[in-house]
């Protein structure tokens, strides 16, 4: 297995033949016209690919109209309709205020990037066949870098619709990703056009000139992450910086070089202790029966191994997994001495020796990437290897290097039953692996080629399967074997965009070719081999553009109708790609917009202003607490009482006084804090900025008036919200209670009307009980002294509602315009009644698809039916037999774990989706967001926990088991908030256990809080989490 890619005609030359007269160069030769591919298929050819203003000479229009002829075959071959050509009426729209992700490059390569966008962001991918569709302008207030213009493009819609339009005014790139091999000259102007933006990129010519050299990447990846890579010699004519020093790694020597000139003495040396030593020879042992008179035979109790015998020479050694002579390649008869060898018997077949270890000899750097000549030779030929290095180093430019590898010989895999005929097979694996959230590589496809052993297999020249078909064909079909293959390639292909983020990272600007520029995807080339009787992936070579194009013509199998179930391989390998697009693209929107938030919230809240600085936010607080932690985090800091609600008008004209008065010029105004909300809406209201309005925010606001009103909302359409709701009474005297028992079904449940963390909130049997507890809460909670940030500033009174029986569970929920952008359901623990304190979630939910569906749209129904058309909201609900019923809305940002866990969970963060909402931008998400696990997480309390928190779980020592990976650790309150009587307390901390699946999370979690102390008879956590086996 070689990695070969792209290739000319000169690999196919007869081995010890290969002539170095044939004229090599960077970039190729030809006329600059795009190749004379014919495109079968039929679609209209008089569309509008000139730019208005933008004129193309001859050549560059030859290759517009070839890319455009390339998508439509594209498209055509997928079952997809033709671009419709909407470019004599202009696209409006809002500059600045809007997602837009751009392309420019090969449709085939990028054709599952593009339809995945117009997916995941309608209309919002676009495609440009021409670097004259866009335009680099200076940047306001950043002198070195540039804004991306787009004038026309291809723009993607759900169903795989495209529109061929032109943007008046033109639309702002948000995120660009170029191909730079478009063609001869193309690809510059690619390069440039993607240097020093204000948006984010996810390739550069910098960036892309280190991936495409082989020496760097193999040694970074030998070096950092530990994928097995192809034992190498490398000379190297002057390294650059990132080559020079640093420590060895087994099987890579480096051997730089001053000159070009009078090397014959170094490069001989060099070769033939190379091709003599154990980095090679280690691939010398093999597993199976010994061959009766070729070596002697070491049993280890498990397998046989081969150990060539001293006097053979090297080039004919062993090397492969042969469990049967039919697995055995081409054979030949060689001299050894003045004796030709006998040949040797396996199962009673005669057989010969086989010839395989061969090294290749190539060049090495981005100027030779596609554009050279491989050389094979057999490994005993150290002369001839050392003249081929030889000639090769005439050739050289500074930084540039001739590597000899080893080539990866081709795994033999017993074929079930009787022996597969034909040529014997290799698998050459392809994994494509994104960056997401947090900078965590991702793979996200495995893509395959299988072809004969004896011939390189390359890209393009083989057609993609799945990796369970590509090992099946080649003898390998028990699932879990595949299953260990596939975790091998996940780690190896995961651990190299690791590395290449890592060398990012230490990069300047200038090296990225920009400050925003890195790489958002990786594909990575394995061979299949064996080592130590191991099935093992090497890594061949790293590359994007081939490997995506591969994912795409797989995915491409499944595009044209057929029945049964999608397969799941039909799925985008190019999904978490967007979703990165995306994330960086709602981050550029973002960055430097001003926004006032009002109330500062407490100890759970702080993650807020770390947040805000990563994302470039200038916040301005309005805060009553005039030594609030937050008041040195922010642009501005205003001193206001805002917790007298009942003056919530007047205090929204005073502050939009003060706002103008300091001359604040605001993007948007939001609060996250369940006591500022109607306030802050009213300031909206009064500054003109976007928000929910203040009436639907009081009806969200005040349960009873929630559940009362959403009773009367009976349709049409239906299903109406009043299916959700639950019939209630407002509690503000005892003769309210006396009434209530009457008309609400006993037993019930008694609440605040305005409280926040299910403080006060009690199950209740009969009357005698009610009465009770309203004196109680009359008594205990009369003002926000008595428990400062659950809702006591609107006052305390009650409202007594029917228990609802059935599972408890949270949809956070996006709405922009009234439409739902996202939904993240949470499933519940059984709580400690007659308290209804949480006690343990999980998420993803863990309910049927259907029910799951059905508490999403009851939640989103709900908060229509009060109003609730822009903003981020969490929604309570049971889900009974008969369906979803609503507990409450809570008009903000889900607390506790939550906004942490979606993070984590599916790379959405509804803090900022909740600040583009108050920008008035639609946040930029996923349509369809996955999560990459299960989180299973149970709640702490002081009341239960308090000897184990001050020791074995103290705040430090769960922090420390969180950095370490082992636990996912939330702090609510400071120990001192928390120490409260034990039926108002609030959670202290959140814990809680990732795995693959609820059932591993739950027995980690379990385990854990076992050992912790967490879990005991008066806190049964294994009960908690019951609901989640």
């Amino acid at each position: 297995m070689l990695s070969l890619d792209p290739l000319g005609h000169e690999w196919d030359c007869p081995l010890g033949s290969k002539d170095l007269e044939e004229e090599e160069g960077p970039w190729g030769g030809g006329s600059g016209l795009p190749p004379p591919g014919y495109f079968p298929g039929s679609w209209c050819q008089g569309v509008g690919l000139d730019c208005k203003g933008h004129p193309e000479g001859a050549e560059a229009r030859a290759w517009t109209v070839y890319y455009y002829s390339l998508l439509q075959s594209c498209l055509q071959q997928a079952g997809l309709p033709e671009t419709q050509d909407r470019s004599q009426v202009p696209r409006t729209g809002c500059p600045g205020a809007e997602v837009t992700l751009c392309i420019l490059g090969s449709p085939s390569t990028f054709l599952s990037v593009l339809l995945e966008g117009g997916v995941q962001s309608p209309g919002n991918m676009l495609l440009c066949l021409s670097p004259a569709w866009l335009t680099k302008v200076p940047a306001l207030g950043q002198p070195s870098e540039a804004a991306l213009l787009i004038s026309k493009a291809v723009s993607f819609h759900p169903g795989g619709l495209t529109f061929l339009d032109d943007f008046v005014p033109p639309r702002r790139a948000t995120y660009f990703l170029a191909g730079l091999g478009l063609g001869p000259g193309r690809g510059r102007e690619a390069a440039e056009l993607a240097r020093d933006l204000t948006c984010p990129t996810g390739a550069s010519a910098e960036l892309a000139r280190l991936l495409e050299d082989r020496l760097l990447t193999r040694r970074l990846l030998a070096q950092q992450s530990g994928v097995a890579v192809p034992a190498t010699l490398a000379f190297i004519y002057k390294p650059p910086a990132l080559l020079r020093g640093g420590d060895g790694c087994p099987g890579l020597r480096l051997v730089e070089l001053s000159g070009k000139e009078g090397q014959e003495t170094l490069v001989k040396e060099e070769v033939g202790a190379f091709l003599h030593s154990e980095a090679l020879g280690d691939a010398l042992q093999v597993t199976g029966s010994c061959p009766q008179g070729l070596c002697r035979c070491q049993q280890d109790g498990t397998k046989s191994c081969w150990e060539v015998v001293p006097n053979f020479e090297p080039c004919c050694c062993p090397v492969s997994l042969w469990p049967s002579p039919a697995f055995l390649p081409q054979y030949i008869h060689r001299s050894y001495g003045t004796t030709a060898h006998p040949a040797g018997t396996w199962g009673g077949e005669e057989v010969s020796f086989p010839f395989l270890l061969q090294v290749a000899i190539k060049l090495s750097s981005w100027r030779w990437r596609g554009q050279q000549a491989l050389r094979l030779h057999p490994r005993a030929e150290v002369d001839t290897v050392a003249d081929t290095v030889l000639a090769l180093l005439e050739k050289l430019e500074e930084e540039e290097s001739v590597l000899v590898e080893a080539v990866c010989p081709p795994a033999r895999l017993p074929f079930p039953g009787s022996p597969q005929p034909g040529p014997e097979l290799a698998v050459r694996v392809c994994a494509v692996v994104c960056r997401t959230q947090g900078d965590r590589p991702l793979l996200s496809k495995v893509v395959c080629a299988v072809g004969r052993g004896d011939r390189p297999l390359r890209h393009q020249s083989s057609l993609p399967r799945t990796l369970e078909v590509a090992l099946a064909q080649c003898g390998l079909g028990e699932a879990a074997q595949v299953a260990v293959v596939r975790q091998s390639v996940k780690a190896a292909a995961e651990a190299a965009l690791a590395a290449v983020l890592a060398l990012e990272a230490g990069l300047s600007a200038e090296q990225r070719g920009g400050r925003q520029a890195c790489t958002d995807f990786l594909g990575v080339d394995f061979a299949l081999t064996v080592a130590g009787g191991v099935l093992i992936p090497v890594a061949l070579e790293l590359n994007g553009g081939l490997c995506l194009e591969a994912c795409g013509a797989l995915e491409g199998l499944w595009a044209a109708p057929r029945s049964g179930p999608v397969a799941e391989e039909a799925a985008a390998a190019a999904a978490p790609l967007v979703e990165t697009m995306l994330r960086r693209s709602a981050r550029c929107l973002m960055e430097g917009k001003q926004l006032l938030v009002v109330g500062g919230g407490g100890f759970s809240k702080k993650f807020v202003w770390e947040a805000a600085r990563d994302y470039g936010l200038k916040l301005h607080l309005v805060e009553s607490d005039p030594n609030h932690f937050a008041s040195q985090l922010v642009q501005t800091f205003i001193h206001f009482d805002v917790t007298e609600h009942r003056r919530d008008e007047e205090n929204a004209k005073l502050l939009a006084e003060l706002v103008r008065a300091r001359g604040l010029q605001l993007d948007g105004c939001f609060s996250y804090w369940d006591d500022c909300l109607v306030l802050t809406a009213l300031l909206c209201q009064e500054l003109g900025l976007p928000c929910s309005p203040p009436a639907a925010m009081r009806l969200a606001k005040q349960k009873s008036r929630t559940q009362l009103h959403l009773l009367c909302r009976q349709g049409p359409p239906w299903p109406s919200p009043s299916l959700h709701a639950v019939p209630c009474c407002p509690l503000e005297s005892e003769a309210d209670v006396e009434r209530a028992v009457c008309q609400v079904p006993l037993p019930g449940v008694m609440k605040l009307e305005f409280g926040a963390g299910a403080v006060g909130v009690r199950l209740v049997e009969d009357a005698p009980q009610c009465l009770e507890h309203f004196s109680r809460i009359a008594r205990d909670l009369q003002g926000e002294a008595d428990h400062p940030g659950i809702g006591l500033g609107w006052g305390n009174a009650m409202l007594l509602m029917e228990f609802i029986e059935g599972t408890e569970h949270d949809v956070d929920l996006v709405l922009f315009g009234g439409r739902l952008l996202a939904a993240f359901v949470s499933d519940n623990g059984p709580t400690r009644l007659p308290g209804f304190t949480e006690t343990a979630a999980c998420m993803p939910t863990g309910l049927a698809p259907e029910q799951e569906a059905q508490l999403v749209q009851a939640a989103f129904r709900c908060c229509l039916g009060c109003g609730l058309l822009d903003g981020v909201f969490n929604v309570e609900l049971k889900l009974t037999g008969a369906g979803p019923r609503l507990i409450e809305i809570n008009p903000r940002m889900g607390g506790f774990y939550l906004r942490d866990w979606i993070l984590e969970l599916y790379g959405v963060d509804l803090l900022l989706a909740a600040a583009m909402v108050a920008c008035g931008l639609r946040p930029a998400l996923p349509a369809h967001p996955r999560a990459r696990g299960h989180l299973v997480g149970v709640m702490c309390l002081v009341s239960q926990h308090l000897q184990v928190l001050s020791s074995t779980a103290s705040q430090e020592a769960l922090q420390a088991l969180h950095d370490r990976g082992l636990l996912r650790f939330n702090l609510f309150l400071s120990l001192e908030e928390a120490l409260v009587p034990g039926e108002y307390e609030e959670p202290y901390c959140s814990v809680a256990c990732a795995g693959p699946s609820p059932a591993e999370a739950r027995l980690r979690l379990l385990g854990l809080c076992q050992g912790l102390g967490i879990d005991g008879p008066h806190y049964p956590v294994a009960h908690f989490l019951s609901h989640f086996k």
